[in-house]
């Protein structure tokens, strides 16, 4: 089986599933918590009034009243588009764009990036060029802030015997069993991923579900 026509698959498949499962009850099922607020406060306070700040992807839009209400100005993109128009009907003033993170063509457009929640729909071969494209989109010094799920390693290693025995296409930290296609990197992974790029971490933190935790992670450009 060719890897990244699998790759490709479980993209598509991700997509379809929020479209047609998670948007319409996903404000209900994903609140935002005291962690998330916590950093995407200290994004928004980074940037100046008015200041426009990237939501990659944005989901149905649940921190643009965050963004909004404290002076500064959001725009939203998203791969699907079931989430898009859940976000289009509350904030019909924001600018929305059905974009996938793999795509993203901004130049210096932003003060600042939060990418939250999704990094884990990031296939490896993927996280250099989505972590180059939401440097590109913010110009300076402004901060990125991104979560990375975490879930234990020995979960890690028996989906990826089991799925390696049946001949799939897979890498150590690849699952297919949490609703649909997650990728767990390893800490130092991303450490050696974000200093390739040219960002430094100037702030993260912990916030733990059930089943998973999050790191939280800030980062600016060196450059």
């Amino acid at each position: 089986m060719d890897r990244r026509g699998w790759l490709d698959a479980q993209r598509m498949s991700s997509e379809e599933r929020y479209d047609r499962l998670y948007s319409p009850t996903y404000d209900d099922d994903s609140p935002i918590t005291p962690t998330h607020r916590q950093f995407v406060e200290k994004v928004i306070e980074s940037c100046p009034r008015g200041g426009p700040i990237l939501d990659a992807p944005c989901g149905t839009g649940r921190f643009f009243e965050m963004v909004q209400a404290a002076g500064r100005t959001v725009v939203g993109i998203d791969q699907s588009a079931g989430m898009l128009a859940r976000a289009r009907a509350k904030h019909p003033d924001v600018i929305l764009g059905k974009v996938g993170l793999q795509e993203l063509e901004f130049d210096g457009t932003f003060d600042a990036a939060m990418c939250v929640d999704a990094m884990e729909y990031v296939c490896p071969e993927d996280w250099p060029l989505v972590l180059a494209r939401l440097h590109r989109a913010v110009r300076g010094s402004g901060l990125i802030y991104l979560t990375v799920e975490q879930v234990d390693p020995g979960e890690i290693a028996s989906v990826f015997a089991e799925a390696t025995a049946a001949g799939l296409p897979i890498v150590r930290g690849e699952n297919t069993g949490r609703g649909g296609y997650h990728y767990y990197p390893t800490p130092d992974r991303v450490c050696r991923w974000l200093a390739a790029e040219g960002l430094e971490i100037v702030d993260e933190g912990i916030s733990l579900a059930r089943t998973y935790s999050y790191w939280h992670i800030v980062a600016r450009s060196l450059r």
